[in-house]
């Protein structure tokens, strides 16, 4: 089972993650033009980027995970097992040697040690900008390719110039052979390689890595048919000549992008769309009729959270955004909007990992309307003129954003709106750039099944994916005081230390725990998701 890539970042209301199901261009169906004779075709998001790199949200992920094998994928435990690596092994948990399976690229170059050092290189530079940056920090000299501005920020448009542009603790010491050296020890290594960003790029890439990006070459069980036609369809073959694992069972598949849940939906039950990797909530009550035995479900990775704009005066308080979590009803809205098909989320991890506890957000996850607006007071009251909750409107959530609307304004006495933003990718760009004025609606797939990997990339200084602003010294000295402990357990006492302060700090909301909840059509059989919401490839066949 092809399990080890993870879409961070979720657009879809119940996919808990900020995956995006986008919807067609053109036609209303997802545009079928260049499409693959005989591919079947499942609905994706535009994907905001298809280098592995700054690949980190679902759709793009979802697109990479057929062009590429990650260098270790998850049994049913979550252990890693070696897929594009022979093996991966360290006397000390500092430096690691990885030796690689003989495998080539889809332009039949072999891929060598040289292409994941290169790759890994580019991502770690700072001045790329990769989304996927972060998760190189573990490797030694990563500061060096991502210096610091006086005020402790980091980025190509603040930061001064690098003082190197490879990392220093990465090598390939022959073509098979990489040799990696941490800053610090970490055991938990080896499964952050099951991770997109640290898949190979062939040395075509280099050339022009924003031509290559239209029509990336992997080393996985498909290839490209053409480029990417944006807002409409990636399309993949069959690679022929793939040596990593199983080969897939069916010729082509049809990435159609949607920017509407709900004609996706319809395009499924028209026959006209093979899997619909999201059951849109305004059709919940009636999908199961509709479907039948082709209605599906399967356990998710998935946590959905509202995020507080740390850059904002507004939510400056701990009180301010304390009192916005308790006036929110989670389980009446799970109960009315989703079905049931959810459950209430009062933690900052998911219950898939190791080191899960319930219910440690504490009285800040209680629905508690008195004690809110009793709160909201003690903290001088909003200091805006109405709470906005930014959302991506192809991604299915207008109907719950609505309903927390609707329980904000009635419980604490303050204006409420949900504002749409048509894309995700959209989304994610104006909050990084701090554009968006108010609370955004985020959602995230683990990466690797590891508690640091709901912590670290969200709430981490500088953290991957912490588009919010959150920042804590001592947060981010217990995170990494995690990675270099010893054992498993000496690693989850100190991350449970860490989420204890995010649930002093709130910087977000944790309000839902996800299941795939997902569809296909008669034309298609062994259809699943895995917990990273990925539609497992080697698995599916035409019926």
């Amino acid at each position: 089972m092809r399990g080890a890539k993870s879409a961070k970042w979720v657009a879809s209301a119940i996919a808990v993650t900020l995956a995006a199901t986008a919807c067609s261009s053109g036609s209303d169906g997802g545009g079928d033009e260049g499409a693959n004779g005989g591919a079947i075709s499942m609905d994706i998001a535009e994907p905001k980027r298809l280098i592995p790199a700054t690949t980190t949200e679902s759709s793009g992920n979802q697109v990479l995970s057929a062009l590429f094998t990650p260098l270790v994928e998850f049994d049913e435990n979550n252990k890693p097992v070696m897929a594009a690596a022979e093996s991966i092994e360290s006397t000390d948990n500092k430096v690691w040697t990885i030796k690689l399976k003989d495998a080539t690229f889809h332009d039949g170059t072999p891929v060598k040690a040289e292409n994941y050092v290169k790759a890994w290189n580019w991502g770690a530079y700072g001045p790329n900008a990769a989304d996927g940056n972060y998760f190189f920090g573990t490797i030694e000299g990563y500061e060096d390719l991502n210096p610091q501005d006086p005020d402790g920020e980091e980025g190509p448009k603040k930061a001064p110039e690098p003082k190197a542009k490879e990392l220093s603790g990465l090598k390939a010491v022959d073509d098979k052979t990489i040799e990696v050296t941490l800053s610090d020890p970490f055991s938990g290594f080896p499964s952050l390689l099951g991770y997109t960003v640290f898949y190979p790029m062939p040395d075509s890439a280099f050339e022009d890595v924003e031509k290559y990006e239209e029509a990336p070459i992997g080393q996985g069980p498909f290839k490209m048919k053409g480029e990417w036609k944006h807002d409409q369809l990636v399309s993949v073959t069959a690679y022929e000549d793939y040596k990593l694992g199983d080969k897939p069972k069916i010729e082509a598949i049809d990435f159609k992008i949607y920017q509407d849940q709900n004609t996706a939906y319809n395009d499924l039950l028209a026959g006209n769309l093979d899997v619909l990797r999201t059951i849109p909530t305004e059709v919940m009550g009636t999908a199961k009729s509709d479907l039948g035995d082709r209605f599906k479900t399967s356990p998710a990775s998935t946590f959905q959270f509202l995020a507080y704009p740390m850059y904002e005066e507004a939510y400056e308080d701990k009180r301010v955004r304390k009192a916005i979590s308790m006036a929110i009803d989670r389980d009446e809205i799970i109960d009315v909007v989703f079905q049931g098909s959810q459950d209430s989320a009062r933690s900052f991890v998911s219950p898939v990992v190791n080191g899960y506890r319930e219910d440690t957000c504490g009285e800040a996850c209680k629905f508690d309307p008195a004690a809110a607006k009793k709160l909201l007071q003690e903290a001088g009251g909003f200091k805006g003129d109405k709470i906005q909750l930014g959302y991506n409107a192809d991604g299915g959530h207008k109907q719950w954003i609505d309903a927390t609307c609707d329980q904000i304004r009635k419980n604490l006495g303050v204006e409420c709106v949900g504002t749409p933003i048509p894309k995700f990718a959209e989304l994610l760009t104006q909050v990084e750039n701090e554009q968006f004025s108010g609370a955004f609606r985020m959602g995230w797939i683990m990466d690797y099944p590891s508690m640091e990997n709901y912590l670290g990339p969200l709430y981490s200084t500088g953290g991957s994916s912490n588009y919010y602003g959150f920042s804590n010294k001592e947060f981010d000295k217990l995170v990494a005081e995690g990675r270099s402990a010893e054992t498993e357990e000496e690693a989850i006492a100190k991350w449970q230390q860490a989420e204890d302060i995010l649930a002093e700090e709130m910087p977000v909301i944790p309000l839902r725990f996800g299941k795939n909840v997902f569809g296909h059509s008669e034309s298609v059989k062994n259809v699943d998701i895995d917990l990273y919401n990925n539609v497992v490839l080697d698995q599916i066949e035409k019926a």
